[in-house]
């Protein structure tokens, strides 16, 4: 008799187990026939859902977002104007209100997470170098985030700062999308297409701020990638406009707007925006801020890192470390990576930050900004009482400011018609020019001062509107100029301020991040297309000044706070690609051999901190065979038994570990540990360009120098480090 079938057996199992539901065989077929429309959907489209869900779900988590931080705002504006004409009074509610915001923004997402400050990009640059952040991309990142950048924007312009992540998206969103996108399991081969779901996720930061999905990708892969797969275009694209839709769906359901529109409307649409003489002053535009933006970059630089050296600041804005000794017996610690071995009765310490002082360098600063941003005092010169949308509406103005002054009455307007806007820029002791040129010079400083802060924040609005700015007083001198207009070829082209300060948008905040995206982004922005030449033209001179001279605000960043990340080549002469790898390789290489045990082991990990070793066949031979991780060197140790160990069982009075030790083993290193093999392998004489590009595309730490197989040294690992 024949053995019962694989299907006979498990359709006896499944009746069996569920004897008292009828018709096994056709919930059988009916399962199986689901399993495999599942393995269809999924394998023609499961990026397909995930971004799907990704854009949908990020644009509902922005609006409301937008939701609570228009009521927190309105809030404030109302208790500002209830308080009547005591003025100190006015003065409290106008500076204690986003104090104690800022504040709670600092305390609550620096106690979730010492990682929840700034903008995020810097660090989100280096995750996608192949650096891995611990626990910076955790859900509790991204409700530290959440909450703490609610409370940042609902300080409206006193803190001047924005929403768009200091790179211009919701650093939340990159958060959370990004966490997502590493979440689902992936092979480790399958580590760039990780990075493909990242900066997808990065670009729905953009489409649900400024519902431009377009702009939004192209800015994500420029900030974001050295290189990126043009092939992967549809997932940053699907995903951002995704992202995008919902955003204006969901004020057309709200019934903030009738339809679905630009965020930031403009009035610039006339038959002839400018005339070809006229591209010679957005040439100039471009100079001009792309100059600044080099001034601003290195102010910001260096206060950064001023206030991270300064003794007293530096203090306020130190973690602060609570030390507790634990007594140990012989074995390895897993709680402190850079002590390798403990010896028995040796005293560790560990480490438990805390953040409690950086609430109160927030509450210093803030005040300070608060207090200048004061309306009866130096903010009538400001505009202070204008969100950051509305600077952005009323600077986009198609009209000019100097004309309608002469020609209007002074009667104050209620700050919500767009229309009325532009006398917020006016004042009876000052001109238009004075009071914008006034606002470039304070904002400068303060907006310098802001990227400090240890709150989450986005810095890419305010480089936004101050770009605006610089925009904006060059077409107002410009229409001063040429009241009637610029005569070319028997017509007249009347200059339009509005659109130099959309080309100013574009070209300051594309100098400080080196993009040349943010000239599309303020054309999908705002709707208008007709200056997208004279734009183009001002950023990419603005970029072409800055590049030269600085580095972006990100770099800037990760230089400041020393993140591991790999450099650009800044020089590009013909000497530079006759440098070779032999001479700027690492010279200090730890290696262990096949035939290694516990001593030699032991020596390897005391000698450096690396997270990967080379392996190589033996001491005598040394042709390389492939790497191994320092957890594997780590749990080889503790499944080895130490030569110089007092026999018998540990004392009672040391701590042992929750992890189960493997029985005491006495075998070599290629006997009990998995090699993985090398990935990519170096010749002495490759170039120095040829090294930076292969880290660059392959998102590697570090490569290996072998000549005829043998290790010689590893290439370029210390010099992001050095830098």
């Amino acid at each position: 008799m024949e053995p019962p079938s694989l299907e006979q057996e498990e359709e006896k199992v499944l009746v069996s187990k569920h004897s008292w539901q009828p018709c096994p065989k056709a919930r059988r077929r009916l399962r199986g026939c689901m399993e495999v429309v599942k393995g269809l959907l999924f394998r023609v489209g499961e990026d397909w859902y995930f971004l799907f869900v990704l854009g949908v779900l990020m644009a509902t988590i922005s609006f409301m977002m937008d939701l609570i931080i228009f009521r927190l705002y309105e809030a404030h504006r109302w208790l500002y104007q209830e308080v009547g004409d005591y003025l100190v009074l006015k003065y409290l509610s106008w500076t204690i209100y986003p104090v104690a915001l800022a504040a709670f923004s600092t305390g609550f997402a620096n106690s979730i997470t010492l990682h929840s400050g700034g903008s995020g990009i810097p660090e989100l640059k280096t995750i996608l170098s192949g650096v891995e952040l611990e626990e910076y991309l955790a859900i509790k990142n991204f409700g530290a985030k959440v909450v703490g950048l609610t409370c940042t924007l609902s300080a409206g312009s006193t803190v001047f700062l924005g929403k768009l992540v200091s790179r211009e998206f919701q650093q939340e969103f990159q958060h959370k999308a990004q966490r997502q996108g590493r979440s689902a399991p992936c092979p480790l081969h399958d580590k760039f297409k990780q990075n493909e779901m990242l900066v997808a996720a990065q670009a729905v930061g953009v489409a649900t701020v400024f519902g431009a999905p377009i702009s939004g990708v192209l800015f994500s892969i420029e900030v974001m990638s050295s290189h990126f797969a043009v092939r992967d275009y549809w997932r940053g694209f699907f995903a951002a406009t995704c992202g995008a839709f919902m955003f204006r769906l969901l004020a057309v359901f709200n019934s903030e707007q009738e339809t679905i529109a630009a965020l930031f409307k403009s009035n610039l649409k006339i038959d002839f925006p400018f005339d070809l003489p006229e591209t010679f002053f957005f040439v100039i535009l471009g100079a001009i801020c792309g100059a600044i933006a080099c001034a601003y970059l290195f102010c910001q630089r260096w206060l950064l890192a001023a206030v991270r050296e300064n003794r007293l600041t530096g203090r306020l804005l130190a973690t602060e470390c609570v030390l507790c000794c634990v007594c140990l017996s012989h074995s390895l610690h897993p709680c402190v990576p850079q002590c390798v071995f403990v010896s028995p009765g040796a005293s560790v310490c560990l480490i438990h930050p805390s953040s409690h002082s950086k609430p109160l360098y927030t509450v210093l600063v803030v005040l300070l900004l608060a207090s200048i941003t004061f309306p009866p005092g130096l903010g009538q010169l400001m505009a202070s009482r204008l969100s950051m949308k509305e600077h952005l509406i009323s600077l986009f103005d198609n009209r000019s400011w100097f004309v309608l002054a002469q020609n209007a009455s002074m009667a104050t307007t209620q700050l919500g018609d767009p229309r009325g806007l532009w006398q917020e820029w006016c004042h009876p002791s000052a001109t238009i020019f004075g009071t914008l040129v006034f606002f470039l010079l304070m904002k400068f400083w303060m907006l310098t001062l802001a990227t400090t802060l240890p709150m989450p924040a986005g810095y890419f609005m305010p480089v936004f509107i101050y770009g605006a700015a610089i925009g904006r007083l060059q077409g107002e001198v410009l229409a001063l100029l040429f009241p009637h207009g610029i005569r070319a070829e028997g017509a007249v082209y009347p200059i339009v301020p509005g659109g130099y300060a959309l080309a100013g948008a574009a070209a300051f905040s594309g100098a400080v991040t080196y993009s040349l995206s943010t000239a599309l982004l303020v054309c999908e922005a705002t709707g208008h297309m007709a200056h997208v030449l004279p734009i183009m033209l001002a950023v990419l001179v603005a970029n072409a000044i800055t590049q030269k001279w600085q580095p972006s605000f990100y770099d800037g960043t990760i230089i400041v706070k020393k993140l591991p990340y790999l450099p650009r080549i800044r020089s590009r002469h013909i000497a530079s690609y006759r440098v070779v790898v032999k001479e700027f390789m690492e010279q200090q290489v730890v290696a262990v051999a096949k035939g290694d045990g516990f001593e030699e082991v032991l020596a390897a990990l005391n000698a450096t901190t690396d997270k990967e070793y080379p392996v190589i066949e033996s001491k005598e031979s040394p042709m390389l065979v492939g790497t191994i991780s320092r957890a594997k060197l780590v749990a080889f140790l503790q499944s080895h038994e130490h030569p110089q160990a007092p026999p018998g069982p540990p004392q009672e009075k040391y701590i042992t570990f929750s992890i189960p030790l493997q029985p005491a083993s006495t075998g070599t290193l290629g006997e009990d540990c998995a090699v993985e093999p090398i990935v990519l392998q170096l010749s002495p004489w490759t170039s120095l360009h040829q090294a930076h590009h292969l880290f660059e595309l392959l998102k590697l730490q570090h490569i290996f120098v072998t000549h005829y197989g043998k290790l010689l040294r590893r290439a370029i690992e210390e010099l992001a480090k050095e830098a």
